[in-house]
């Protein structure tokens, strides 16, 4: 039986689905960078400090490769009139400078700063010195004049410019500073002192009345504020004691009022009680006292010397009905003698009050020394 050869089946092949994208991605993959073609921030910053350093470095090189090749312009000469024309090519001579040849000269007492010049700080102190030197030997002289009569008011001017090179104030300078710092300083001396020439053709300086007060010494000017002022401060010291004075004997004549109340209380006290103290049953002495002895026993002794002040305590007793005056032969010699009237006594209450209170205190000191005592006794046979 013959075989019937047999067809090889045909595999089947699948072919895949195309998406239509995916036949651009090729293209799209060439013509897009790579991801690290880009720089980072990092990097994007100091690309940009570095372009920034690069500039400035460029343009400093620039200004100063343009400044070093560029000459400077020369000034202009003083003595030519210079036209806008010639202005673009050279620097205007400045004030105070003279110009020759392109360079600048400053004149004395001035200097140089860059294209100007100005004014020099040594030749300007120098010069106000020169000045308050004027001033002061100028004033000073009239000031001593008007105080005490010994200056001078008008002052030779030759004077103080020998006094200034014997004192070797202008040793620092050379001559021709010396000569512009003396007529800098003569000009400023004629606006600030009066000046005049005198028969002889020599200049005379004087200070003005309003600078000479503030150079007068202090005891000048209240010695002449004094003088200007006498009515006013004479009437003042005179009203000044006047009520001092016044002040005075209304002090005085109410001390010696007080004092002669102060004594007729004393007065009274002591003659109270000792009429108090005669009245009693173990008691020799008089009821009565006399004047004089009671006068020396209360005054001082710079009060004896005053017989005013015990006539006025004598005055007040003269009126008080509670006293009796009457002359008492005593001794052999008539004496005034005053006693007081008990039965009368208006203070007889005060007078008990006050025995009561001083034997109370005798009472209390005597019981403290009896507690003493006993403490000491005690004491004593302990320690024995």
């Amino acid at each position: 039986m013959e075989s019937i050869p047999r067809k090889r089946p045909k595999s089947e092949t699948k072919t895949p689905k195309r998406n239509p994208k995916s036949s651009h991605s090729p293209i799209k993959s060439i013509l897009e960078p790579p991801e690290s073609f880009f720089p980072s921030k990092e990097e994007f910053i100091k690309l940009l400090t570095v372009l920034l350093i690069a500039c400035a470095v460029a343009f400093t090189c620039s200004f100063l490769t343009k400044y070093l090749d560029s000459d400077p312009k020369s000034f202009c000469d003083s003595d030519s009139d210079s036209t806008d024309s010639d202005l673009d090519s050279c620097e205007p001579c400045p004030v105070n400078g003279e110009c020759h040849q392109g360079k600048l000269q400053c004149n004395h007492g001035y200097r140089k700063q860059g294209t100007l010049c100005i004014e020099d700080g040594a030749i300007n102190e120098s010069t106000k010195k020169l000045v308050r030197h004027f001033e002061r030997k100028v004033c000073e002289a009239y000031a001593h004049n008007e105080c005490y009569g010994t200056g001078t008011i008008w002052v030779p001017e030759n004077g103080v410019w020998k006094d200034l090179r014997i004192n070797g104030f202008m040793d620092n300078l050379d001559e021709p500073a010396y000569n512009f710092v003396k007529a800098k300083a003569v000009e400023a001396v004629s606006e600030l002192l009066e000046k005049r020439t005198n028969a002889n053709g020599n200049n005379e300086l004087k200070c003005p009345e309003s600078l000479m007060e503030s150079y007068k010494p202090l005891t000048c000017r209240v010695q002449q504020w004094l003088l200007q002022h006498i009515v006013i401060v004479s009437s003042s010291c005179a009203m000044l004691v006047t009520c001092a004075i016044l002040l005075r004997k209304v002090q005085r004549k109410r001390h010696f009022s007080s004092r002669v109340e102060e004594l007729y209380d004393e007065v009274c006290d002591f003659l109270e009680e000792n009429a108090v103290t005669s009245n009693s049953a173990d008691s020799n002495c008089e009821p009565w006292v006399i004047a004089s002895r009671l006068r020396d026993h209360l005054l001082l002794p710079r009060e004896r010397r005053d017989p005013l002040l015990w006539t006025k305590v004598e005055e007040l007793i003269q009126e008080d009905s509670r006293i009796d005056r009457y002359p008492k032969i005593i001794k052999g010699e008539q004496k005034v003698v005053w006693e007081w009237q008990v039965e009368g006594s208006l203070s007889l209450s005060k007078l008990k009050k006050r025995r009561e209170t001083q034997k109370r205190v005798r009472q209390i000191s005597d019981s403290n020394k009896i507690l003493q005592d006993n403490y000491n006794r005690r004491i004593a046979e302990t320690s024995s």
